[in-house]
C-alpha cells in the first residue's frame, strides 16, 4: 500500500514506515500528525485518486527532527565596479516517519 500526499506544496510518495524530509513544520519533536491533504491512495489493485484530495483520507506521521539542509550561497558581482556580495541562506526541515496511511 502506497500513498501520494502533498505537504508544504511538495508532493510525495509515501508506505508505512518510510521517512521524508519536509519543510519546517510547527510541531514539537516526537509528536504524530496528521497530514489530511492525500492525493491518490493504491492498495493492491484497489485505487482511489482524489479531485483533488481523496476524502477521507489521512496519513499519520511521527516527528523525528527538526534539521537545516545545506549552505546555499547567494553572490552577486558588478564587473569592473568592486562591488561583491556573498550572502547565504540554510532552509529548515521536519523529518517524518510515515506510521500509517488511512483510506
Amino acid at each position: 500500500m502506497y500513498s501520494i500526499i502533498e505537504q508544504g506544496g511538495f508532493q510525495y510518495k509515501v508506505t508505512p514506515g518510510t521517512t521524508i524530509t519536509v519543510p519546517l513544520i510547527a510541531a514539537e519533536q516526537g509528536s504524530e500528525i496528521s497530514i489530511p491533504k492525500v492525493l491518490l491512495t493504491v492498495d493492491g489493485d484497489k485505487v482511489k485518486v482524489g479531485t483533488p484530495c481523496v476524502k477521507n483520507a489521512s496519513v499519520t506521521a511521527k516527528v523525528i527532527e527538526h534539521v537545516k539542509g545545506d549552505k546555499v550561497l547567494i553572490v552577486k558581482k558588478h564587473r569592473r565596479k568592486d562591488y561583491e556580495r556573498v550572502n547565504g541562506h540554510r532552509q529548515r526541515y521536519t523529518k517524518l516517519e510515515i506510521l500509517s496511511i488511512n483510506a
